[in-house]
């Protein structure tokens, strides 16, 4: 495999490079691990916050992996550094978010009825360093969250402040480079948050030079008062890359290609996203009142090649995307009283339209345009409100009742396909709407240990092509539409212990099941059929020890059974159902200058499509670095420690190669990234 150059940035005759994850974290020794003690707050084991200074502790490849801070959540990449995670959670391949719900400062990240995949979850538009907290909720047990909620939901804010201003660049192997400013200061008689990243990187691939050329702009202005909170945000993100996708293991063992090749070197993409966010938080006389609106502008083009030739032209393809999203939710949080019970009722009521110009699937090779698949405009509307009311029976007792209705109307015009016949059939309008109620229990043994038992629904909504769908749009022949909305029916018995910001472990044995439905599937233009409802269930625990001042340890552990209730040829697994996940982590900081994190990544072999199963794979990340006065920190990340050639996702599925007479069925993946160095150095005045 061919070495690329380092590449360090060079500005004002200073040679440095650094992200801000080390500025604020080597300033003075931080408590390790989960600091907050969520006795009495939470409503289940499942339930988490993240913490600023946990996530500088993690070395990151990408935007995405910040969601691997989640407890069993998996972030993987088949793709280039443009193209969302793939996530994989509670024996769900999530693929690109369908049935985890996403947000930040209130914005949703899932993207309905999108051109990739339902519910698109693409984080590359975030900068780590200014995400404050990151709260998650796994399981269906909370009545604010509605769409895409069957396995759980993460909600993602921003930091409001930072002391100091920085200047952080980085530069390491394989053309990695990376700027990054940001800080705070006194604005409008408040106080203005910015951030500044550019990012390019050439990657590891034999054929393929990523050119990522990725641009982010973060402006929040917030102003407090006495019973007040206001923040306006704005968000830029724009970004180029190529991509060397997954490759069929015959051509590798053939020698025609390396473990770094391409079959297709002209994939990737481009996108961007343009989004205005305003936060209201204010203390009434008798309730909270906390509300969100928001206006995002995005749009994408991709170019994929899956299955290569087995059509006469080849198989590459074009996904495009473009639309504008509006929004908002407003919670009022009303303390009372029913006889002697303390009892906080919240009401919330959600809005989201997404108008989409232009979605759809198109022939390409080489990135030139052979053929409209399916071309469509899309308009889609929902209301959600809910009743979410907490009764405090005692010291020790709590209890939850949650009841949520959603209303969605799909509208869909067809603009072109290869059968022009089937324009008039694919449109339509269709609405539905669903119920869902969720109940928790929760009783503290004492201030550090608590039983939580939980119940309740969940839901993801289907692309909306797929529910007006009558006619597939390559074939023409007639296929039945998908169901709107599919429900989830989730329940969970856990255990929190919490000592003195020492120790911090929770235990959880949860089941979640779900109904046969139809899925439309962004990369054919049609729906498929997974035929059977499904039952998974699990077990997941996390610990958090702080040994001393200077060493904290974490171990997370998900094991996971997911099963069709009706074997199919035999076999009743799912594919992409991960069993067993394992997360590690080792963070040292003996004093105020120096620091170390390493951790691990780890899941099990796993199911594919036609009784197959996939090896596991172990990833080692580390990061150190040293702070030499109040004002200049260096440090250094070693992403993929060991250099393992593990896979970081595999599928299996029938591709054909150029000179083969048909397709072969061949399991198909994409190998970790090389072990690679990357140094960065932080200047803060």
């Amino acid at each position: 495999m061919p070495s690329k150059k380092p590449v360090f940035i060079l500005i004002t005759g200073i040679t440095i490079g650094l992200p801000a994850q080390a500025q604020q974290q080597i300033q003075e020794i931080q408590v390790i691990g989960r600091e907050v003690n969520m006795v009495g707050l939470a409503l289940s084991a499942s339930e988490g916050r993240v913490s600023y200074n946990e996530l500088l502790q993690r070395p990151l490849m990408r935007a995405g992996d910040v969601l691997e801070s989640v407890p069993g959540l998996v972030a993987t990449q088949h793709s280039g550094n443009g193209k969302a995670n793939q996530f994989f959670l509670r024996g769900f391949n999530l693929d690109h978010g369908t049935d985890f719900a996403t947000t930040l400062d209130g914005m949703p990240v899932n993207m309905r009825s999108h051109g990739h995949g339902q519910g698109y979850t693409d984080l590359n538009f975030l900068i780590p360093e200014l995400i404050g907290e990151i709260v998650y909720r796994k399981g269906s047990y909370y009545a604010d969250v509605g769409d895409f909620s069957g396995a759980g939901a993460a909600r993602m804010t921003s930091r409001d402040e930072f002391e100091d201003h920085s200047m952080s660049l980085g530069g390491g192997e394989y053309g990695f480079g990376r700027l990054l400013l940001n800080g705070s200061l006194n604005s409008l008689n408040g106080g203005l948050t910015y951030g500044l990243e550019h990012q390019s990187y050439e990657g590891a691939w034999d054929r393929v030079d990523e050119d990522v050329d990725k641009t982010n702009l973060w402006l929040k202005q917030v102003w407090e008062g006495a019973a007040d909170r206001v923040a306006v945000s704005f968000m830029l993100y724009e970004n180029d890359w190529n991509s060397a996708d997954q490759i069929p293991a015959r051509a590798v063992t053939s020698g025609q290609i390396s473990k770094f090749g391409s079959i297709d070197p002209t994939l990737g993409g481009n996108s961007s996203r343009y989004s205005l966010a305003l936060n209201w938080e204010r203390d009434l006389s008798f309730a909270e009142l906390t509300s969100n609106a928001y206006v995002i502008d995005y749009d994408m083009e991709l170019f994929s090649n899956l299955s290569y030739f087995t059509s006469p032209g080849g198989d590459q393809f074009q996904q495009v995307d473009e639309r504008q999203l509006f929004g908002g939710d407003v919670a009022l949080a009303i303390p009372g009283q029913w006889g002697e019970v303390e009892v906080t009722n919240t009401l919330g009521a959600e809005l989201r339209v997404d108008d989409v110009a232009e979605v759809g699937l198109r022939a390409s090779a080489q990135r030139r345009i052979r053929d409209d698949i399916r071309l469509d405009s899309v308009d889609q509307r929902s209301v959600g409100l809910y009743w979410q009311s907490e009764q405090r029976w005692s010291e020790s007792l709590r209890t939850v009742l949650g009841l949520r209705y959603d209303h969605f109307d799909f509208e869909v015009e067809a603009l072109a396909a290869l059968d022009s016949s089937s324009l008039a059939a694919n449109s339509g309008k269709i609405d539905d709407g669903i119920v869902t109620a969720s109940f928790s229990l929760m009783y503290a043994i004492n201030d550090n240990n608590e039983l939580y038992a939980s119940i309740g629904e969940g839901f993801h909504s289907n692309d909306a092509r797929g529910t007006t769908l009558r006619l597939d749009p390559i074939e023409g022949t007639p296929v039945a539409p998908a169901d709107p909305l599919v429900s989830t029916l989730g329940s969970e018995i856990g255990w929190r212990v919490f000592f003195s910001n020492q120790v911090n472990a929770t235990l959880a044995l949860w089941q979640l099941d779900i109904d046969s439905e139809l899925l439309f599937v962004g990369d054919t233009g049609s729906t498929e059929d997974t035929g059977l409802s499904s039952e998974r269930h699990g077990v997941e625990l996390t610990t958090y020890y702080q040994l001393n001042d200077a060493i904290g340890l974490d171990f997370e552990y998900s094991w996971t059974d997911a099963a069709f209730e009706t074997a199919v040829d035999g076999n009743d697994s799912i594919p992409g159902a991960l069993e067993h996940v394992i997360s590690a982590g080792i963070n040292l900081q003996p004093n105020d200058q120096f620091f170390a994190h390493l951790r691990l990544r780890h899941f099990d072999d796993f199911p594919l499509d036609g009784g197959m199963r996939a090896d596991g794979s172990t990833l080692l990340n580390l990061r150190v670095g040293y702070e030499f006065n109040d004002s200049l920190s260096l440090s250094m990340d070693m992403l993929n420690l060991t250099d393992s050639d593990d896979h970081d996702i595999e599928y299996f599925y029938e591709s054909q190669l150029a000179g083969e007479p048909a397709p072969v069925e061949d399991r198909h993946f994409h190998i970790f990234e090389p072990r690679s160095l990357r140094l960065y150095v932080a200047y803060r005045f």
